[in-house]
């Protein structure tokens, strides 16, 4: 090309642009302001129902427990050091304000229930305060077990028994391409932040008051969360994708969205559904661990210093990194499973 006369390059990059081009045209059938017949639209994605495909999460990930529970552990240990959980002299407080405040209305066994509840919610939107470079520590222990995850399942599924150790060691290769996923998934957040700083900016001054203003405003941000949860769906996929060896960031977000055409939303309600159980796990599971925390403190009062919430938190949050990197990536495989032509 360099040995080319100018003319002659030129004609050759049209000729590439023309036919990435046409390329993309028969991978993205459908067009913007243009109506789509159902016809055209239609593609397949066979897939296991909620309920069995989350079984086959569990099963898979129960079948090798040692290795998923030490990784768990792992990260559990790495945000208790970092402080990403709420320590305990912070839960203390907490408790002793929802105690005296809902101890005369909240009665009886479904009243501390509730107080368990209030008291969880409570710990967990208190502000953290945590340092930007702990902030980064965290995120980056997260991106390597989601990384560890993804290699140790790809393994297992190939018929191989890796150890945990080898997950860590050889899964860190992608990480500079999924950082690069990362940002383009935290563009694709920009709308949900700017409804954030409007919402804020509103309130200050007064112009959100109870009435048709808020309902107007909430509406709005709820039609854009929508809108970007539906557009951030392939990104899911392309953080499993830049993991396969020699894998570029746009060229990972190219392939999931070739994947998810015509079958979007179908995706989308998956990954809804995982959130909606790992919210479930969190609730009973906290709640459990603290009515059972003031159980104990109650009878043995010695044992107030034991941040016994915060340690359970801290495993349920690396247990949840690990599930979801699970079902994320078993989805993935079972779409690829599906090799349906372009919608």
């Amino acid at each position: 090309m360099k040995n080319f006369h100018p003319i002659l390059r030129l004609l050759v990059h049209k000729d590439t642009i023309s036919m990435r081009n046409a390329a993309f045209l028969m991978r993205r059938p459908h067009r913007s302001f243009k109506r789509t017949y159902r016809r055209d639209y239609v593609r397949s994605l066979k897939l296991p129902g909620y309920f069995r495909f989350t079984g086959q999460v569990w099963r898979m990930l129960w079948s090798h427990k040692s290795t998923f529970l030490l990784l768990a552990l792992l990260y559990a240990v790495a945000s208790l050091l970092f402080g990403g959980i709420t320590n305990q002299q912070s839960y203390q407080e907490i408790a002793g304000l929802v105690n005296q405040s809902a101890g005369n209305i909240l009665q009886g066994a479904w009243g501390s229930v509730g107080k368990a509840g209030i008291l969880l919610f409570a710990a967990f939107i208190s502000p953290q305060s945590l340092t930007a470079q702990q902030q980064i520590y965290l995120a980056a222990f997260a991106v390597m077990i989601w990384l560890a995850t993804v290699w140790l399942l790809r393994e297992m599924m190939a018929g191989r028994r890796p150890k945990m150790r080898d997950g860590l060691y050889s899964s860190g290769a992608p990480i500079v391409a999924s950082f690069g996923v990362l940002l383009v998934a935290l563009a694709q957040l920009f709308p949900i932040a700017l409804i954030s700083l409007v919402y804020s900016a509103l309130t200050q001054v007064g112009l959100l008051v109870e009435g048709l203003s808020t309902a107007l405003f909430t509406t709005f941000s709820m039609l854009v969360g929508t809108l970007v949860l539906y557009w951030i769906t392939p990104t899911f996929l392309a953080l499993v994708i830049v993991t396969l060896p020699g894998m570029y960031p746009m060229r990972a977000l190219r392939a999931a969205g070739d994947i998810v055409v015509g079958r979007r939303l179908r995706i989308l309600y998956r990954i809804l559904w995982m959130v909606v159980m790992l919210a479930l796990g969190w609730v009973v599971v906290m709640i459990l661990t603290v009515l059972l925390d003031s159980a104990i403190k109650n009878l043995w009062p010695a044992l107030n210093w034991l941040p016994l919430v915060p340690m359970v938190a801290a495993f349920m949050g690396s247990l949840s990194a690990v599930w979801a990197s699970a079902y994320i990536y078993m989805l993935y495989r079972r779409i690829l499973d599906d090799d349906a032509s372009p919608a």
